[in-house]
């Protein structure tokens, strides 16, 4: 059966040529987008997990390094962020109803995957929230040879002085009937639109910074701000409970900034000392996207990433 053709604007993603995307429907009807970019001979499949707030165009980049180095990508929009569909009446509101939820969005991946025939072997690349999906998926069976991780969200930072207090916010205001309340210290707006590149927490590149702007600019549905308190509260619920499984058998690596200031650092190198076929790499003076860093620090990110895909 053929798949749906979605909206995608090759022009921003930039990526390899033959990029394309479509509709997938999940189980409970939520509608996600994924987009493929095909690579002439390729030895696999990269299934490219985004954070929270991003979406498909951001990953052109991406694509086009795994491109170069001999793989296929397939990258997703989540539920209610990018294209897909958006779950409260605000749409500048990031919200899952179940963190679990996204494994749906998984599954209907996989059956894109199935239904443009694209080669196998799959291989994993997660980033932050993604990174939280696809461990919990790689638990779960996920069919993958080997995995990538970058500042993966296996638990949320909070300021010493906030811990506590964020705490009772994130779990008393849903009890209150809050639940879809923007969560303290966010914005409705995205994060590129009023953090100057100065100080900024994601990149050191002011080109990609740039183009982060210039797209949601230029496709406004594409934006999303802070999550809700019923998000952040979901979130800490599946980062604790994956803190309490063992690490899969599969090949790994992690990098993780050296500067990372997003997602709780403690709780990776916990993971990664006990990950037996794993390995952390640390990106000295790396922020949360090390995948968006200068050309010299993301060539070499992939590089290392291509050869543990390929069993190197």
């Amino acid at each position: 059966m053929p798949l749906t053709p979605a909206p995608f604007h090759a022009d921003l993603a930039q990526g390899p040529p033959g990029g394309a995307a479509y509709w997938m429907e999940c189980s409970d009807g939520v509608r996600i987008r994924v987009a493929a970019w095909p690579a002439e001979g390729a030895r696999g499949t990269v299934l490219l997990f985004p954070g929270r707030t991003e979406y498909i165009e951001k990953y052109g980049d991406a694509a086009r390094h795994l491109s170069a180095r001999g793989f296929a990508t397939l990258a997703v929009d989540w539920r209610g962020q990018g294209l897909a569909d958006r779950l409260t009446g605000d749409a500048r509101l990031g919200h899952v109803l179940r963190f679990s939820d996204y494994q749906k969005d998984v599954a209907a991946m996989l059956r894109a995957a199935r239904g443009l025939d694209l080669p196998r072997p799959h291989y994993l690349l997660a980033h932050s929230m993604g990174g939280c999906i696809g461990l919990r998926a790689v638990m779960e069976g996920l069919g993958v040879q080997a995995a990538a991780f970058s500042g993966p969200m296996w638990g949320i930072h909070f300021g010493r002085a906030m811990k506590f207090m964020a705490m009772g916010v994130i779990y008393g205001g849903p009890l209150l009937g809050r639940g879809l309340t923007l969560s303290p210290s966010t914005r409705f707006e995205p994060y590129v639109e009023w953090a100057d590149f100065k100080g900024n927490t994601l990149t050191r590149d002011p080109e990609m910074y740039q183009m982060m702007r210039d797209q949601i600019e230029a496709v406004p549905e594409l934006a999303l701000g802070g999550p809700t308190l019923h998000w952040l509260r979901e979130a800490v619920n599946e980062t604790r409970a994956l803190a309490r499984r063992a690490s899969p058998d599969l090949r790994c690596v992690t990098f993780l900034g050296s500067d990372e200031a997003i997602v709780d650092v403690p709780r990776i190198y916990a993971r990664m000392q006990t990950w037996t076929r794993g390995r952390l790499d640390v990106i000295e003076g790396g922020r949360h996207e090390v995948l968006m860093d200068p050309p010299e620090v993301r060539g070499p990110i992939f590089d290392r990433m291509a050869m543990l895909f390929a069993g190197e």
